[in-house]
């Protein structure tokens, strides 16, 4: 399968063209609205508040700096709060409805790494665009490189926040979402949309797969589908530099993916065959010293590039991502790192770093099987979204440094060897040169591209249609 595919991360909002409330409509107060529990849920509370609109500061949240968006309307807040008998969770879902200007659409935010949900700039830019915005935590409140907080309960696996994560607390914001906006405006919205990159791009797949009906288009980009795999062969690089004790410099690996590029270009790194041995012997500055590229680093980048029992980084795509390193010690990707260490070893304190070959091949096949069917994402039959009439719209960069594109290019070749065409309503863009979730020639309106084929029917035929 060959086509482009593009990145946009959830801040992206569509120029599109309100549609207003009837002239007879008014909105509820803010503070009397009710919502109705989603099917296995408790609704423990509900508030509303109104706020006044204008400059509105988010505080760092790491890895997302500070920011502050000005020209935001009045709008009510809406949160609730939900659980589910047995979980021992509390979920906090958050509902965002614009006072004056509602386009009749409502919009879900998906989140990042551990990160259920976003709760930062992207909610303020959607409600300008005159969306009702909503996202949820999940009930894994911490850090979203890490599952370090949540994941284990009595030294077991929480099994109710980790189906929270994986599937159920998006289902359950769809629902209290659109009911939220319902009894706000005293209507339903027109349109439904999801919108999602990396972990929010595997949200928006998992609501293709499990909940088809929920959302009238879906935007998922960079999405972490095949997770059981996926985060175990994100360490892959790490483990080859421990075993092989061989540590490239940041401007040694530059080196190589420099040459790559400059031997293939970037329009189809997975067919480059470019071999590092070439740089064998070649002396790069780094830091101001000369340093030698020896055969032992080219051995280490053609083990990364190769991939283990997962897909590996293409050439030509920086490697620092998954390759990290501080010259002397190989830095693993945290994402990854957390999973192995708290869903596989169950032990916190493990150190990955001791992984031999043999020991990382047994933790990729346990957590195929262990844990595919609750958080893989990567079902293939996709016929109830078909016969939903909703859309599917995904984008991944050829250039991402944390989930290589092969991954969704994998799924995307199953689900048509399943289902056979399916660009009717699942349509898949690579982006030579783009990388995660951002950077390089990332599309400017994806989300404005996706409701363009739900509302008139004008699918996206190639990455320009993305762009506004």
């Amino acid at each position: 399968m060959k086509r482009l595919l593009t990145l946009v991360a959830a801040a992206i909002v569509p120029l599109a063209v309100l549609v207003p409330l009837p002239s007879s409509a008014a909105p509820s107060a803010c503070s009397s609205l009710s919502v109705k529990a989603p099917q296995g849920g408790h609704v423990d509370s509900v508030t509303g508040l109104d706020q006044p609109g204008g400059t509105v500061d988010f505080p760092a949240n790491p890895p997302f700096p500070a920011s502050s968006v000005a020209g935001v309307p009045a709008y009510c807040q809406v949160t609730v709060q939900l659980s589910h008998p047995g979980a021992g969770d509390h979920v906090k879902t958050v509902v965002w409805l614009p006072k004056t200007g509602w386009n009749g659409r409502f919009q879900a935010l998906g989140g990042g790494g551990y990160a259920a949900g976003e709760f930062g700039a992207p909610w303020a830019n959607a409600i300008k665009a005159g969306y009702a915005v909503a996202s949820t935590d999940a009930g894994v409140v911490g850090s979203p490189y890490t599952a370090d907080s949540w994941a284990l309960k009595d030294g077991k696996v929480d099994q109710g926040l980790l189906t929270n994560f994986a599937s159920r607390s998006v289902h359950d914001l769809a629902i209290v979402g659109k009911a939220v906006v319902n009894d706000y405006y005293g209507r339903a919205a027109a349109y439904t949309y999801w919108n999602g990159c990396s972990t929010g791009g595997r949200q928006g797949y998992v609501e293709a797969q499990q909940h088809p009906t929920d959302f009238d288009g879906i935007l998922a980009a960079s999405p972490a589908v095949n997770w059981d795999r996926w985060t175990v062969g994100a360490i892959w690089p790490a483990v080859v530099m421990n075993q092989e004790h061989t540590y490239p410099t940041k401007c040694e690996f530059e080196e190589f993916t420099k040459a790559a590029v400059q031997a293939c270009g970037l329009e189809d790194p997975a067919n480059c065959h470019w071999a590092p041995e070439r740089l064998i012997g070649k002396t790069v500055l780094c830091e101001g010293k000369s340093v030698t590229i020896t055969a032992a680093d080219a051995r280490v980048v053609r083990k990364i590039w190769d991939g283990g029992p997962w897909y590996g980084l293409t050439r030509g795509t920086p490697l620092d991502g998954l390759a990290a390193t501080d010259g002397q010690h190989a830095v693993p990707f945290v994402v990854p790192d957390s999973w192995i260490r708290n869903f596989l070893k169950l032990d916190p304190s493990y150190d990955t770093s001791k992984l031999t070959y043999a020991q990382y091949y047994k933790l990729f096949r346990q957590s195929h099987a262990q844990y595919n069917k609750v958080i893989g994402s990567d079902n293939p039959d996709l016929s109830g979204l078909r016969r939903a009439g909703g859309k599917l719209l995904s984008w991944h960069g050829l250039a991402d440094s944390l989930i290589p594109a092969q991954g969704t290019v994998d799924y995307r070749q199953r689900v048509e060897h399943r289902m056979g065409r399916v660009d009717s309503f699942y349509r898949l863009f690579l982006v030579p040169g783009a990388g995660h979730c951002g950077g390089g020639p990332a599309p400017t309106d994806p989300l404005g591209a996706l409701v363009k084929w739900v509302e008139q029917g004008k699918a996206p035929r190639t990455l320009s249609d993305l762009n506004a």
